[in-house]
């Protein structure tokens, strides 16, 4: 069981956030300040090291706890705090390096950074002896929702294409979520209708070719979020499946659950739906 108790035998978790100062980071810190079973004692950002939590956050009391964190620019301080959880919202190399470490001093890990390999999955799994990690390509439930209608519906249609919508900050394309979601689609049924194109007339107007052969596509644009639908055709009809993330905030409630329940998620758990029953 996580936690000290607060008042009245409340129990109170320690968290840490990695990647504090960009903009996921900051929502989660003010997520987990607004939590009453939750006391934020460590941020971690290299790029923001020494700037007070306050500073950052918006709604902070100035004179909580929380108001009172320096962002620091190593992991160490998350041990030093006694974070008994650690929720990191970085980049790919960042993540890798920050696992290893708090797999090493026994902290358990939330993880909403993207983009890790078969191997890296592998290897968590592995260092993960003396804590738990729970890795979600995404932590809106309504995402969640979304693969798992998808996966579902999958082998009752031949033909499928997965179209994602994301802010014009994010780097990486595909997204985790988008690429998670064929995978699951592909692996529930083999059964999917060869691509028709003979001639592109622009290099890469069909998307990309993800498991099973279905077409993913990714769009950047300002404005957005995070967006995806899958699109399910057979024959004379069609079934659309969509998730609209508009802000931020729809991602705190899955990370927040993640954080109140990984103690009881032995290892390595990938995905929010074993935590939701799905």
């Amino acid at each position: 069981m996580l936690g000290a108790l607060r008042g009245a035998g409340e129990p109170v978790i320690r968290v840490g956030v990695l990647g504090a100062a960009g903009r996921m980071g900051r929502t989660v810190c003010a997520a987990v300040a607004a939590a009453t079973d939750m006391d934020l004692v460590a941020a971690v950002d290299p790029a923001a090291s020494g700037v007070r939590l306050v500073e950052l956050v918006g709604g902070l009391e100035p004179d909580s706890g929380e108001a009172g964190v320096t962002v620091a620019a190593s992991p160490d301080a998350l041990v030093e705090a006694g974070a008994e959880v650690a929720v990191d919202f970085t980049v790919l190399d960042s993540a890798r390096t920050n696992l290893a470490r708090l797999a090493a001093d026994g902290v358990h890990a939330v993880v909403g950074t993207t983009g890790f390999t078969t191997d890296d999955m592998e290897r968590f799994a592995a260092l993960f002896d003396r804590s738990n990690c729970i890795i979600a390509p995404n932590f809106a439930i309504s995402a969640v929702l979304m693969m798992h209608f998808a996966e579902k519906a999958a082998p009752l249609f031949e033909s499928a294409e997965v179209i994602e919508l994301h802010h014009d900050a994010k780097v990486d394309a595909p997204s985790g979520t988008a690429m998670m979601t064929a995978r699951r689609m592909a692996g529930a049924s083999a059964e999917w209708n060869p691509d028709p194109t003979r001639t592109e007339v622009l290099p890469g107007a069909r998307g990309g070719s993800g498991p099973g052969g279905i077409r993913v596509h990714a769009v950047r644009l300002a404005g957005l979020v995070a967006h995806q639908e899958v699109i399910l055709g057979t024959q004379g009809q069609t079934l659309t499946i969509r998730c609209d993330s508009y802000d931020r905030s729809s991602f705190m409630p899955g990370t927040l659950l993640a954080v109140r329940t990984i103690a009881r998620r032995p290892g390595l758990t990938v995905g929010l739906e074993p935590l939701l029953g799905l």
